[in-house]
């Protein structure tokens, strides 16, 4: 078994003067090499190929594209500009194939996307082959975007570890609902914002306060029966605040309406007031 030397510090007891402290001590220490691993050096030079010969496809699908369309009298910039798309169309597709490679459903849009995109790009290179007046060469380009192509697909083959069809739902499952806590964290900023925003507008448009409609003999009036409380689902204050926080609103008075309408009952302004400035102090 290899080994190799490290070096390493710990700390010892040095004693002057009768006075002990720790101090720093370097020593050396043989651990095991592990053997070389084979499998990952291969795929890692199959992943390195790859890279190279998209590169050259990249490279060469715009230049042949590009020369295409500057013959139609476009600008070279803008020619060559565009040329990108046709290659970066399915090169973007395979990424997204290599992302979505545990989930047979999701990989199959991608992946015809990608087929769309390529020949695509091949017909533009055999096209720019014809019109030059060497349609083997356009023909040659075209089969080395193909070559990339199906080289990836191999190599995403070789990554995809398929899953049983139990596994597959459980991911399908928390998938889902680590999306909905994303979407409702989202929407929540969202409806916020715009509360907000409608809350200035009836502050600004408030040039005379109305009277009072709960006169001196009506003190205990319920609520409205029109008007019904949002349910709390579990949140609370501090959560609310916070959200109203995340969503830029700092006025005390607009997070305190906020908050109250969330929780569905009415929440004294010290607490809130109380939350924002534990949340000023941490930002």
């Amino acid at each position: 078994m290899r080994t190799r030397t490290e070096r390493r510090e710990r700390l010892v007891p040095h004693t002057i003067d009768g006075e002990t402290l720790l101090v720093a001590e370097e020593y050396a220490v043989e651990v095991p090499v592990p053997p070389r691993d084979w499998d990952h050096i291969v795929l890692t030079g199959a992943l390195a190929v790859v890279a190279i010969g998209l590169g050259i496809v990249i490279v060469w699908s715009t230049s042949s594209i590009g020369d295409l369309l500057v013959r139609t009298d476009v600008l070279k910039p803008i020619a060559y500009a565009a040329a990108t798309g046709f290659s970066l169309g399915w090169i973007v597709c395979m990424a997204l194939e290599w992302l979505a490679r545990y989930d047979p459903a999701r990989v199959r849009r991608p992946r015809r996307a990608g087929h769309v995109f390529l020949a695509a790009d091949m017909a533009a290179v055999c096209v720019h082959g014809w019109v030059a007046d060497s349609l083997k060469v356009g023909i040659i380009g075209a089969v080395l975007s193909a070559g990339a192509k199906g080289l990836y697909t191999l190599v995403l083959d070789h990554q995809s570890a398929p899953l049983d069809s139990r596994t597959q739902q459980w991911v399908a499952i928390k998938r889902g609902e680590v999306g909905s806590r994303l979407a409702l964290g989202a929407v929540r900023r969202q409806l916020v914002r715009v509360e907000s925003r409608a809350a200035a507008e009836e502050a600004a448009l408030r040039t005379d306060p109305g009277p009072d409609p709960d006169g001196p003999d009506a003190p205990n009036d319920g609520p409205d029966a029109d008007i019904l409380p949002i349910p709390a689902s579990g949140l609370t204050v501090k959560d609310a605040v916070r959200t109203a926080w995340d969503s830029d609103i700092r006025d005390k008075d607009t997070v305190t309406r906020y908050v109250s309408r969330a929780l569905g009952r009415a929440v004294p302004p010290e607490t809130v007031d109380r939350y924002l400035r534990a949340l000023k102090v941490g930002a």
